[in-house]
């Protein structure tokens, strides 16, 4: 449940993390260092911490703002010097600068439409409709003994008919789960060796294995305890990942109305062929709507 494009992934994570910071200079934002008259705030503070290299994350919150405000110093210090040599003026920097704005205004205009416009109801909406989609799993609960040798296992079904209890037994002679009586706890379909699972979900609830199940592990003796449908993920377990779903849809449905309305012309003819090839829509599975193109943002 819950797939997408990878490209996807990696873009609003980026994207979504370049606006972690708070940007409001009020009351709330006051000052908190002087560089040469300029003043320094601390949404300033806040928006270096978001931009820190990813090995001070893990720093306490004092010595990242410390060491935010050191870049800070670091940058005020250094561009004062540069306005000095009027490198303001210079036409690859006036490029670089038009390239950032114009990718800042993207990433707000993201932030407003897509992030700041997802409601509590949608992401109720598009969990139950992907919950909706699956189709159930039936998992059962099983304990086990696993012993070395046929012989074993057939020793252990006969004490097992003649009436000795199927935990007991595990905590004395088997070799895995011991402890915890044989107990697997509930598992699906896939989860355990074909051998084990295929016996497993052969059998009804409370009978055990009458011929011992053997695998690369050794000789199983099996109890099955129980048998239900797999419940599904409560909604405050995958919300982050409904809202990644949405948020991937809402920005598809941007670009589109933006591309609509706009004329893109590329003259570089092996350049257009590659552009149009990796913009292709998808056909779409019932599971997973068509990958389109994903904001590819490159944080500086």
């Amino acid at each position: 449940m819950f797939k997408y494009s990878k490209l996807a992934a990696v873009a609003l994570v980026a994207i979504t993390a370049a606006h972690g910071a708070a940007f409001a200079q009020d009351a709330s934002d006051p000052v908190v260092a002087k560089v040469g008259g300029a003043e320094v705030r601390q949404s300033e503070i806040d928006l270096a911490i978001a931009g820190l290299d990813p090995q001070l994350a893990n720093l306490p919150p004092e010595q990242k703002r410390v060491a935010a405000l050191s870049a800070i110093i670091d940058v005020k210090v250094l561009a004062a010097d540069a306005s000095k040599e009027g490198l303001e003026n210079d036409a690859t920097f006036k490029q670089r600068v038009a390239f950032l704005t114009e990718r800042e205004l993207h990433n707000a205009y993201f932030k407003k439409h897509v992030v700041d416009a997802i409601t509590p109801d949608e992401v109720k909406a598009r969990y139950e409709k992907e919950i909706a989609a699956i189709e159930p799993q039936e998992e059962v609960r099983a304990r086990h003994i696993l012993v070395k040798t046929e012989q074993e296992a057939k020793d252990v079904i006969a004490a097992l008919d003649g009436g000795k209890n199927f935990a007991d037994l595990a905590k004395e002679k088997s070799t895995d789960a011991a402890s915890e009586g044989g107990d697997l706890g509930y598992f699906t379909k896939g989860r355990m060796v074909p051998e084990f699972e295929a016996a497993a979900f052969a059998l009804d609830k409370g009978a055990y294995t009458k011929t011992p199940v053997k695998s690369q592990f050794g000789y199983h003796v099996i109890l099955v305890e129980d048998k239900r449908t797999q419940a599904p993920p409560a909604l405050e377990q995958v919300e982050p990942q409904v809202r990644q779903l949405i948020m991937r849809d809402k920005y598809v449905a941007l670009l589109e109305a933006a591309k609509g309305a706009a004329t893109v012309e590329i003259d570089d003819p092996a350049l257009k062929t590659a552009y149009e090839q990796i913009n292709k829509p998808q056909q779409a599975s019932p599971d997973q709507p068509a990958a389109t193109e994903q904001p590819a943002e490159q944080q500086q």
